[in-house]
């Protein structure tokens, strides 16, 4: 449902644009089956694309920093992606993991908004208002690859540093995991619920396998928006500005141009969308626009 794999961080790569790429795992395919024995496949559907809200949700915010999801894992509780990032902060990392929970809260709201001004929706959209609720709650448990984890993993790293924050959040994932195949077990002498069955597995998969996603750094696909014409943006900006902040001028379907001048007020030069691109794969974001515009000026 979130950022899995956060125990390893990998190198920066640099993207060339393209489509997301989305993989379905095979516990994915065999939950989907079963639901489907079980006449809940409208249940299971209505699922998944609460977690691929989910999902977009942390996208949306990723490419306010710089990067872009690269591909989606579909799994049998939900979605995982893999972050590529190194050199954020631990408070983006923080924004980041929150941004699918807030999502999925937001869509709760506005179904719970449209009941009050039309009732009769109710019956139709009741499954996916608390789907969307409940998907918000459970990413807040502290266990991988829960979005809860990645907050646990990045408060702890703050104080401890990374290596107690793997431990720590190793630990409490396994803990979590087994406290739902406990309720499991429960279970199985009232009325068997294989969902967690599924959802400890999930916590194991995401804490330990999870390698097969991640976001990368944003690039452009200039054939593409320049082959149905795009309007230039341009946009005016101190050297010291961050490039995270110059990243926030972005615009989808429009070309970006940046006049960069100096802390006197004099021009130093201008960044076309490939150029700032360029410097956006060797960047660390946090740092001004100014130390990359190397033979620019």
């Amino acid at each position: 449902m979130t950022l899995s794999g956060i125990f390893k961080r990998r190198p920066k790569k640099r993207v060339r644009g393209g489509r997301m790429a989305v993989s379905v795992h095979p516990l994915f395919v065999l939950f989907g089956l079963f639901s489907f024995l079980q006449g809940q496949l409208t249940l299971f559907l209505v699922c998944t694309a609460a977690a691929i809200v989910h999902e977009f949700g942390h996208a949306l915010y990723a490419a306010r920093i710089g990067c872009r999801l690269d591909r989606l894992l579909l799994l049998p509780c939900g979605a995982v992606v893999q972050g590529d990032i190194e050199g954020i902060s631990l408070a983006d990392e923080v924004r980041l993991a929150l941004a699918g929970p807030a999502v999925n809260a937001a869509c709760a709201v506005a179904f719970a908004a449209l009941w009050w001004f039309f009732p009769e929706t109710y019956a139709y959209t009741d499954v996916a208002a608390y789907m969307s609720a409940g998907l918000c709650l459970i990413n807040l448990l502290p266990a991988c690859p829960l979005d809860g984890g990645r907050v646990l993993y990045c408060a702890v790293a703050h104080r401890r540093g990374a290596g107690a924050a793997r431990k720590v959040c190793i630990v409490c994932s396994v803990a979590v995991a087994a406290a739902v195949l406990a309720l499991f077990v429960l279970s199985c002498f009232v009325a068997v619920n294989f969902t967690l069955l599924f959802f400890a597995l999930f916590i194991l998969f995401g804490t330990f396998c999870g390698k097969d996603c991640r976001y990368e750094r944003l690039a452009p696909d200039l054939k593409k928006t320049l082959s149905r014409g795009a309007e230039v943006r341009r946009v005016a900006l101190l050297q010291s500005c961050t490039v995270k902040r110059a990243i926030a001028f972005l615009e989808r379907g429009k070309q970006i141009e940046f006049s960069v001048y100096d802390d006197a007020g004099e021009l130093l030069c201008v960044l076309g969308e490939r150029e700032f691109y360029a410097i956006l794969q060797r960047a660390d974001i946090y740092s001004p626009l100014g130390d990359y515009l190397d033979g620019a000026v």
